[in-house]
C-alpha cells in the first residue's frame, strides 16, 4: 500500500499541529543569506498523541510531517525527526543549533541539550557534501539560463545555498559544531559566488566543491589518525585538540583543526602534523611522526602499558 501524502495546507489552514516542543524561523533568514524577496520559513518539532500510534494508520513516514505553504512551514513527528537527525539530513539537523526559538517547551530543550550525541562523521559528510554535489549538478544540467531571467535567480540561489553547506558542512564535521549563521565574510561570499555561478561559470563551482572534499578529507585523515593513536599511546600525534564528531565505529573524538588564515570558522585547511627533528610536515596521509612506524592497533594496550 502506498504512503499517504504529508498534507499539504494552504492560507485558509495555518494553524500548527498541537502539541510542539519546538519551532524556529530557518531558511535564508537564519543563514544571514535573505533578500528583499526572500520568504519566512519554519521549521518544527510536536509530539503526537500516544493514542495516535495505536491505529491503522500511526504518524510515521510521510504522515508524520506536517507541511504548509502559506505561511511556508514544515513539523515534524519527534520520532521522525530523531530518525533525520541520525542521518544529518542538513534542512533538519539546524532545528538543535538555532540562536532562538519561537517555541521551546521543556522537552525541546533536552532535544538540544543532546545534539551533539546524534552527531557522526560520515554521515555528517555524505549528507552536506552530497547534498551540495547534487545542487551543483542540476545547476550544471539546467545551462546558464540566459534566455529565462527565473532560471537565472533560481541558479543564483541555489548556487548561494550551495556555498553555504559547504561552509556548515566542512565546519560540523571538524569541530562537532553547526553555526546555522553565515558570518558577514561567508555570507558575502555566498552571494559572490551565487553570481558568478548565475553568470555561468561553473568552474568555480568545481573548484569549491573540491576545496570542501579536501577539507572533509582532513578531517577523516585526523579522524583515523587519533583512532590509531589512543591518547597515551606511545607515538600519538601531537594535536591541539578540542572536540569533533565521533567515528561512527564508535573512536576517539578527533581533534578540532587549529584556528588560522584560510577558513573563517575551521582555521587551515591542512591541520600541522608532528614535529620531529624540528621540521613541521604536512601530507593527506596519516598523522605519523616522521622516522617513527605506526604501533598496529593491537599493540595499542602493550604501548600504553609501557616496556
Amino acid at each position: 500500500m502506498a504512503e499517504p501524502e504529508p498534507p499539504v495546507l494552504g492560507a485558509e489552514d495555518r494553524k500548527p499541529p498541537a502539541n510542539i516542543l519546538l519551532a524556529g524561523i530557518v531558511g535564508s533568514t537564519a543563514y544571514g543569506l535573505q533578500t528583499a524577496s526572500s520568504d519566512i520559513d519554519r521549521l518544527g518539532c510536536y509530539a503526537a498523541p500516544t493514542a495516535a500510534f495505536h491505529g491503522l494508520h500511526p504518524p510515521t513516514g510521510k504522515a508524520a510531517t506536517w507541511v504548509s505553504t502559506k505561511p511556508d512551514a514544515v513539523y515534524h513527528e519527534a520520532g521522525k525527526l530523531a530518525s533525520l537527525l541520525l542521518k544529518m539530513n542538513p534542512t533538519v539537523t539546524e532545528i538543535l543549533w538555532l540562536e532562538e526559538y519561537e517555541t521551546e517547551t521543556a522537552l525541546g530543550r533536552d532535544l538540544i541539550a543532546i545534539r551533539s550525541s546524534l552527531l557522526s562523521a560520515r554521515p555528517t559528510r555524505d549528507a552536506y557534501l552530497g547534498y551540495a554535489t547534487q545542487q551543483f549538478k542540476r545547476i550544471e544540467n539546467r545551462g546558464d539560463g540566459s534566455f529565462d531571467p527565473d532560471l537565472r535567480n533560481r541558479t543564483a540561489k541555489h548556487a548561494r545555498h550551495l556555498r553555504r553547506l559547504l561552509y556548515q558542512g566542512s565546519a560540523l564535521h571538524q569541530t562537532g559544531r553547526l553555526t546555522v549563521r553565515l558570518t558577514p565574510d561567508e555570507a558575502a561570499d555566498c552571494r559572490w559566488f551565487g553570481e558568478r555561478v548565475e553568470a555561468g561559470d561553473l568552474d568555480i563551482a568545481r573548484y569549491v566543491l573540491a576545496d570542501a572534499e579536501a577539507d572533509h578529507d582532513v578531517a577523516d585523515v585526523v579522524q583515523r589518525g587519533v583512532e590509531r593513536f589512543p591518547a597515551g599511546v606511545a607515538g600519538a600525534p601531537r594535536v591541539r585538540g578540542a572536540t569533533s564528531l565521533p567515528s561512527p565505529r564508535g573512536g576517539r573524538r578527533p581533534p578540532e583543526t587549529p584556528a588560522g588564515p584560510g577558513h573563517s570558522r575551521t582555521g587551515r585547511s591542512t591541520p600541522p602534523l608532528p614535529r620531529t627533528g624540528g621540521r613541521w610536515r604536512r601530507r593527506w596521509t596519516a598523522a605519523v611522526p616522521r622516522g617513527r612506524a605506526a604501533p598496529r592497533p593491537r599493540r595499542a594496550a602493550a604501548c600504553a602499558a609501557g616496556p
